[in-house]
């Protein structure tokens, strides 16, 4: 009898979340072999929690608990996680509160000064021409910025859409809002869905943007968002078993 192996991706994709914020980082890259306590590591370079205090929750990308990542000799490949989910970290984030702390006086270097420090951040992104001082990428950057403007200009509100997002099933709704979101980066649209499976009802960080039941309310990306003849679905309850 031949024996049959289950092979899985060596890494999966997930978003970040903190207790301190409402908002999510960008999906990010792990390997399934590193360890739980390595993984704090990370987050903690990220979110500016404390390794050693934190804890993380795994949480589906429709919100739903998993577990907790409790075990710091285990892997995290040996956690029940797919592509899309998102780890939940909770702490108190004294580095971060620290580092934020306007109470303390902060050395600060001229600018002239700084420019010419070779230890520097500065001068590592430009000797390994990274982030904003890699010609190419910066102008990919300001290429896809431009172009996310231009399809949020172009979406019109009390349009019927489509909102596709990986690892999600399509849904269906009507565009109550597009543009600029407070605290968020770059543009958005905000969407009522046809069925409760959003995540707000129209307010971001205490601020409406448009009205809608709660739970009906989402805010994705202009490229998730296919406006077009889309007529709600008839979900007939009775022809359910």
């Amino acid at each position: 009898m031949a024996d049959y192996k289950i092979i899985t991706a060596d890494f999966v994709n997930l978003h970040i979340s903190t207790s301190k914020d409402d908002i999510l980082f960008s999906e990010k890259r792990f390997p399934k072999d590193i360890s739980i306590s390595d993984l704090k590591a990370k987050l903690e370079l990220m979110t500016g929690g404390s390794c050693h205090t934190m804890q993380v929750e795994a949480y589906t990308n429709d919100n739903k608990f998993v577990c907790k990542l409790d075990n710091n000799d285990a892997m995290l490949g040996s956690y029940p996680l797919e592509d899309g989910m998102r780890l939940h970290v909770i702490d108190q984030f004294q580095i971060r509160n620290e580092l934020d702390s306007g109470d303390e006086p902060k050395f600060e270097l001229s600018e002239e000064e700084y420019s010419k420090k070779s230890d520097s951040v500065r001068a590592f992104l430009q000797k390994n021409k990274l982030g904003k001082y890699n010609e190419d990428n910066q102008k990919k950057k300001e290429f896809l910025e431009e172009e996310e403007k231009r399809l949020a200009e172009t979406t019109v509100v009390g349009s019927r859409c489509k909102v596709t997002v990986t690892n999600a099933p399509h849904r269906l709704g009507t565009v109550m809002y597009s543009g600029l979101v407070d605290g968020l980066p770059g543009y958005w649209v905000g969407v009522k869905y046809d069925e409760p499976l959003g995540k707000n009802d129209g307010i971001v960080k205490g601020k409406r943007y448009f009205e809608c039941p709660d739970k009906y309310g989402a805010f994705v990306k202009p490229h998730n968002v296919l406006c077009g003849d889309f007529p709600p679905e008839d979900y007939d309850l009775n022809e359910e078993i």
